[in-house]
């Protein structure tokens, strides 16, 4: 690959990789106030439905469009590239109608078998959204094939934070106006199709040049359409399955939880509150997540030109990096979450409801970014076998035991189910994966150094915790202020023992350090105690 193309492929990866850390980080953030405005049951209610938007998106920014770069990347020239592109239009416009239709006729099946008749109406107004699908799977998946990442990373960047300003709005008139939740829900979830709209605007030229207007004339032969859906339905949707994982869990709990605690005994009203309780996790999750993934991503380019290259070596060390990184972050963000989460709850959402299973669910960003850095892995050795055992394996599980542990358990069962799927998956890819990657976490006592750390950091913060706790007193603990004081306390000092105890136990090598922030300067000062020691 030349030099130039190269640079341009990495500050395309770079430019995409930026804009999609600030739409995931404003993906989680948005619910938190949400939640504190429309309360438990309120959140239930747009939480129900969210998985059917989420995995739409998930299918029109990752998905489709990684699948549709890699035909236009294929084609030999510019004519071809734009008649490829018009097809994957055409297919993915027979998909989205299918989608469409099947949510508008069946949105009082699906709300029925969630347990909730009046969720009908929501679920009609989040189908629009997949009318404008094509559109932006194909702009997106265009550009990213001729490696220009600009117009994706700007529609994603519209798309997210136009939803997120209706989904407030909506909000604030629900408090100020009093709405009910389901009124509150329909006008929150019609921000998907809202925003939908506007991000395509981004592809209009793209549109009315190359889906819209006269066909030209082939240069080359182009593969047919029914050979083209076929990859479509194998390969686009080995990628769409590999990127919505996490909604896909979603998915089935809101078909499961609501279900199962109203067949335990409790009553609907409660139940709906309980489900809205659980799904604070959700967002913490996703935050955990970005902390734990973001800079492991940095090493993608570098992965993919030591593949390139052909240098496996390299190839191996960034890998190992990749891991290291992407696992140390997300069990210091597992185990510091835990530990924190009575003041947590408190400080983002007013309680300390649902504490313990909160706590279970958080066990998932672990899983969760293992399964998202090995499929990154997997996927550039196009070895997709393991994945998808993995993922259906995990779903499968999630599917056959959530609703028996909701009845026996409640929400506690659903988290612990979650926890299990994800670990499940990652099972599955590990003993699926090439052997130098199964190795990766087991060099060098890595794994037991961390867990040895990660202990002491756990410990630490919740001695911490409940020493502060002690000082003020259990009435000024309770408010969310002191909440605050003390997550921020406890954070500092987790950040400080980890830190402290990977330099001392020597768990990263100099080339992961360097992903770290301030990597750079913690090798620099470390180097200059020794050399004022010695």
């Amino acid at each position: 690959m030349p030099k130039d193309h190269l640079n341009t492929v990495f500050k395309g990866a770079l430019i995409l990789s930026i804009s999609s850390l600030v739409a995931k980080i404003l993906s989680a953030v948005y619910r938190i106030p949400l939640q504190n405005m429309v309360g438990n049951t309120g959140f239930y209610v747009y939480q129900q439905i969210y998985p059917l938007y989420g995995i739409g998106m998930t299918f029109a920014l990752n998905g489709f469009p990684n699948f549709i770069s890699q035909l236009v990347a294929e084609q030999p020239d510019e004519t071809s590239k734009s008649l490829i592109a018009r097809r994957a239009f055409h297919i993915l416009s027979g998909l989205s109608l299918v989608v469409f239709f099947g949510l508008q006729l069946g949105a009082t099946w699906i709300a029925a078998h969630m347990g909730d008749v009046n969720l009908a109406p929501i679920i009609s107004a989040v189908a629009w959204m997949f009318v404008f699908m094509p559109w932006l799977a194909t702009g997106r998946g265009y550009y990213q094939g001729k490696f220009l990442m600009g117009p994706t990373a700007v529609s994603q960047l519209i798309e997210q934070v136009v939803r997120v300003a209706i989904i407030i709005m909506a909000a604030y008139f629900s408090v100020r106006l009093g709405w009910d939740n389901y009124r509150m829900g329909t006008w929150a979830m019609s921000s998907a199709p809202l925003a939908a709209i506007c991000s395509s605007l981004i592809f209009t030229a793209f549109g009315l040049r190359y889906l819209l207007a006269p066909a030209p004339a082939p240069t080359h032969p182009l593969p047919s359409y029914r050979k083209l859906t076929k990859r479509f339905v194998i390969e686009g949707g080995t990628l769409c399955l590999v990127a919505a994982v996490v909604i896909l869990l979603q998915l089935v709990d809101s078909f499961t939880v609501m279900r199962g605690l109203v067949h335990q005994g409790q009553l609907p009203e409660v139940a709906k509150a309980l489900k809205g309780v659980y799904d604070r996790g959700q967002p913490l999750v996703q935050l955990g997540l970005v902390v734990a993934t973001a800079f492991s991503a940095t090493l993608l380019p570098a992965l993919t030109d030591a593949l390139a290259k052909r240098q496996p070596i390299e190839f191996k060390r960034q890998t190992q990096a990749m891991v290291h990184v992407s696992l140390a972050l997300s069990m210091a963000a597992t185990v510091g979450l835990v530990a924190l989460m009575p003041q947590i709850n408190r400080l983002l959402f007013g309680s300390l409801e649902g504490t313990t299973a909160l706590r279970i669910y958080i066990i998932s960003i672990l899983f969760a970014a293992l399964i998202t850095t090995y499929t990154s892995v997997l996927q550039s050795l196009n070895e997709y076998t393991a994945m998808i055992i993995g993922i259906i394996a995990g779903l499968a599980t999630k599917v056959l035991a959530n609703y028996i542990f909701v009845v026996h358990y409640g929400i506690n069962g659903a988290s612990a189910v979650t926890v299990l799927s994800l670990a499940v998956m990652f099972a599955v890819m590990w003993l699926g994966s090439p052997e130098d990657l199964q190795q990766v976490l087991l060099e060098s006592g890595y794994l037991i150094k961390l867990l040895a750390l990660s202990a002491v950091m756990g410990i630490v913060v919740i001695l911490s915790c409940h020493q502060i706790t002690a000082l003020v007193g259990p009435i000024l603990a309770n408010t969310r202020g002191m909440a605050g004081i003390i997550t921020v306390i406890g954070v500092l000092i987790g950040v400080l023992v980890f830190v402290a105890g990977a330099v001392y136990a020597r768990l990263f090598t100099i080339r992961e350090w360097l992903v770290l922030p301030y990597g750079k300067r913690l090798i620099k000062a470390v180097a200059k105690g020794k050399e004022h020691h010695s």
